[in-house]
């Protein structure tokens, strides 16, 4: 496999040369692409996952991402986090030669097509941070082709799209520019990147045509937009799961006060009832996108989105109404040791981020209870081994419905398991 990867005394050297006013690196006389993208981000639980699509399908891919350990892994065929069915195919494909790893942002020089997955993270204030975006483009702006593709394909602040464009017109480099969304389910991309239809968000017909070209090679459909008719599709997608989990909290809460079995009550509401089979159960609501998505959207709306307020209030505050129950049943934690089973922020993941069982466990901690936590994927030094929260544990509560805590025998101990995964019925 070619590597292209620079020193770090190389990269800091470009930097100076950029910093300093130098002229860019594009130039008349650049040698033709040789290859077919390059994925910005590409090491990423969304890009790399992109990248192995495209090279399974015979593209030439350039994987470009910040993260030296994480390339190093990829190029010795090791797959950074879980992603269904990866492993194989990255085995496969790095004696093909259709992957070329750098932490050198001259490799956009080498495309004439450039996917940027780079999102917009939410600020102390719970509004859009655009610095990530400015950031990259006076980065990839000196290595940009004229003419080049650049699509846009993680979830963005409305009006992203247009920044960009019209932020890399003013540095001199004019582009065709797309907002295509990715819509896969964390672990289930290599399926669901040939299955769902692609969303091409594009100001253009010239960018919509490259565009819809582009991922025709892999999506089994494309349905055409503008930028912004895309970013908020986008956005009202992630908010709207986000407040169908919201409501199935609420109600679980509502049940709760009640005294009654919340799975009766869904049961009953759901069972060969059509216009209420999309109710979620509950569980914890969290990840990397539901939560930022809807805060996005709050502050994007004039009126702040009171309805994407009162969901975010309901599914962030599930893990303080789990530890305010337990300290009523048992007039206190001190003294207690809580078990947290699964600290993913959903099943069969090996991602944590912004994963409500971290919340719960300091939660737990503040309100006095020693707390030892497990799972059987996420990497983490401070988790310790299921036979050790099983034997060590007074409570015990179910963080992420793993399988494997499926059928599991907890010796009795009161279990908190408000997914109903542990075959024991909705209960806290």
């Amino acid at each position: 496999m070619r590597d292209d990867r620079p020193t770090r005394g190389s990269r800091e050297s470009y930097g100076r040369r950029a910093s300093r006013g130098y002229p860019d690196l594009m130039t008349s006389s650049l040698p033709p692409p040789d290859l077919d993208l390059v994925v910005l981000g590409g090491g990423g639980h969304v890009g790399l996952p992109l990248s192995l699509a495209f090279a399974e399908a015979g593209q030439r891919v350039g994987i470009y991402d910040i993260s030296q350990p994480t390339l190093d892994r990829i190029a010795s065929g090791e797959m950074p986090f879980k992603e269904s069915g990866a492993d194989a195919l990255l085995a496969a494909l790095i004696p093909t030669g259709r992957l070329v790893m750098s932490a050198n942002a001259d490799i956009l020089c080498r495309t004439e097509q450039v996917i940027v997955v780079i999102g917009t993270p939410v600020d102390e204030f719970l509004g859009p941070s655009m610095t990530v975006f400015e950031r990259a483009v006076e980065q990839i702006a000196p290595n940009l082709r004229d003419g080049a593709l650049v699509i846009l394909r993680s979830t963005v602040y409305p009006g992203t799209s247009e920044y960009v464009a019209r932020h890399l017109e003013a540095r001199g480099r004019k582009v065709d520019l797309a907002f295509c969304p990715e819509r896969i389910a964390e672990g289930h991309a290599l399926e669901e990147l040939h299955t769902l239809p692609q969303i091409v968000g594009a100001d253009t017909d010239a960018a919509a045509e490259r565009a819809e070209r582009l991922f025709g090679i892999l999506a089994s459909r494309t349905i055409r937009t503008t930028t912004k008719e895309a970013e908020l599709a986008k956005l009202f997608t992630n908010t709207w799961r986000y407040m169908k989990f919201a409501v199935a909290n609420q109600f679980f809460m509502i049940a709760d006060q009640a005294g009654v079995d919340y799975a009766n009550v869904l049961n009953a509401i759901r069972l060969d009832y059509p216009r209420a089979a999309d109710l979620p159960g509950p569980g914890f609501a969290a990840g990397p996108c539901l939560f930022k998505d809807t805060m996005q959207l709050a502050a994007y709306t004039s009126d702040h989105f009171p309805l994407g307020q009162a969901a975010m209030q309901v599914n962030e505050g599930l893990p303080a109404y789990i530890v305010s129950a337990l300290e009523r049943r048992y007039e206190g934690l001190p003294g207690k040791t809580v078990g947290i089973l699964g600290m993913a922020f959903k099943a069969e993941s090996d991602d944590p981020r912004a994963s409500l069982s971290y919340k719960l466990r300091k939660l737990l901690a503040w309100a006095g209870a020693r707390v030892v936590c497990t799972d059987p994927y996420v990497r983490d030094d401070r988790l310790v081994g299921l036979d050790t929260v099983l034997a060590e544990s007074d409570i015990l509560i179910l963080g992420a419905p793993h399988r494997e805590y499926r059928g599991l025998e907890v010796g009795g101990k009161d279990v908190v398991d408000i997914w109903g995964a542990l075959g024991q019925g909705i209960h806290l």
